[in-house]
């Protein structure tokens, strides 16, 4: 994995405001909706979604912009330099297809797509197009997240041993994807992020406790480079809401707790180490227990989702690979399709290309 650049989390200002359309406007379309409204570098052109009493609700907060249930008629607008595709993932390919045949850029909500081959083909469209195509992975734009990634560049978390995530709530449960592409696919990309690689093999378990034919809780193993191993519960099913990170090593240990805005980071220096063999006695080794302080970092207050959309103007305007780029998109659905695979097969381990 080459590796990953950390772009700023500044907003951009061009000489005309980039006209977008938001196709889906759902719980997520409608955020879209709001932060490129917001951007002084955007406006608002289209708004697209199946349901007229949605489109009805988006047009009175935003009057004057273009409402349609057609996305033929979006994409046809002249008033439309990018696209954001929120709709649902089955319909990924198809409709992120048409937006780079129509000339247009693309930020699509992940996942990128549900099947590996749809993935490539977009990400090979795109080049072909030399269209910006970025997938949704909004985390890695979250100032938390990005404090983690520096803490373990910077070596302070010594030797790391392993991470573990949980991504927890009662529903929202999705018609079109199992809990684990709508939850771990989250953390399957924070991993990759954090420890700037990814994962040679993965094993996971899903349940379906619900009934509603599909995963909604899961459990996901996966082993990285050097013997780090990342382990990841998610579910439709627990009665509290849990968005934590946990990374452990050597030297410190952090938490990422995005439901604790107040205390977003937290870095326990203590730490861990055995004696060297020539001073274990009986044949054992001896451990050394370092206790130090708990510190919570200053992190800087900016709002994820804003961030990653000035970041795509920003490589719209400059003609630069996004942070998450579909070749980064594309991995993700890979990892999702193995973790598929290993819970066909009861949790036996699956190796990445």
């Amino acid at each position: 994995m080459n590796a990953i650049a950390t772009s700023p989390l500044t907003e951009v200002t061009t000489a005309r405001p980039r006209g977008i359309a938001v196709l889906g406007c759902g719980y997520w379309g409608v955020n879209y909706l709001r932060v490129f409204n917001e951007l002084p570098s955007t406006r608002i052109a289209v708004a697209c979604d199946l349901r007229e009493q949605r489109l009805q609700e988006v047009g009175r907060h935003l009057p004057g912009v273009t409402l349609t249930t057609s996305v033929d008629e979006a994409l046809q607008s002249p008033d439309v330099d990018a696209v954001v595709v929120c709709t649902e993932a089955t319909t990924h390919h198809d409709i992120a297809r048409r937006c780079l045949e129509a000339g247009k850029h693309i930020l699509i909500e992940k996942p990128m797509t549900t099947s590996v081959a749809h993935a490539q083909e977009l990400v090979e469209v795109a080049d072909s197009y030399k269209l910006v195509l970025m997938v949704g992975h909004v985390f890695l734009f979250n100032p938390g997240v990005r404090k983690v990634r520096e803490h373990i560049a910077q070596g302070k978390c010594g030797r790391l041993y392993y991470l573990y995530a949980r991504r927890t709530n009662l529903g929202p449960i999705r018609r079109d994807v199992n809990a684990l592409w709508d939850l771990a696919a989250h953390d399957i990309s924070i991993f990759n992020y954090l420890l700037d690689s990814y994962p040679a093999w993965v094993s996971a378990i899903g349940l379906r406790v619900l009934g509603n034919g599909r995963a909604d809780v899961g459990f996901v193993s996966v082993g990285y480079p050097n013997g780090v191993v990342g382990h990841m519960h998610v579910s439709w099913a627990d009665p509290n809401k849990v968005r934590e990170v946990v990374v452990v090593g050597s030297d410190s240990r952090i938490v990422f707790n995005d439901v604790n805005t107040a205390e977003q980071v937290r870095v326990y220096e203590r730490g861990v180490t055995p004696s060297s063999p020539e001073m274990a006695s009986y044949g054992e080794y001896h451990f050394h227990m370092r206790d130090g302080d708990i510190i919570s970092p200053k992190i800087e207050v900016s709002e994820p989702l804003k961030n990653q959309c000035s970041h795509f103007i920003e490589c719209m305007e400059q003609g630069t690979l996004p942070l998450t780029s579909g070749q980064e998109g594309l991995m993700v659905v890979k990892i999702m399709t193995a973790i598929d695979q290993s819970i066909a097969n009861k949790g036996a381990p699956v190796e990445i290309a």
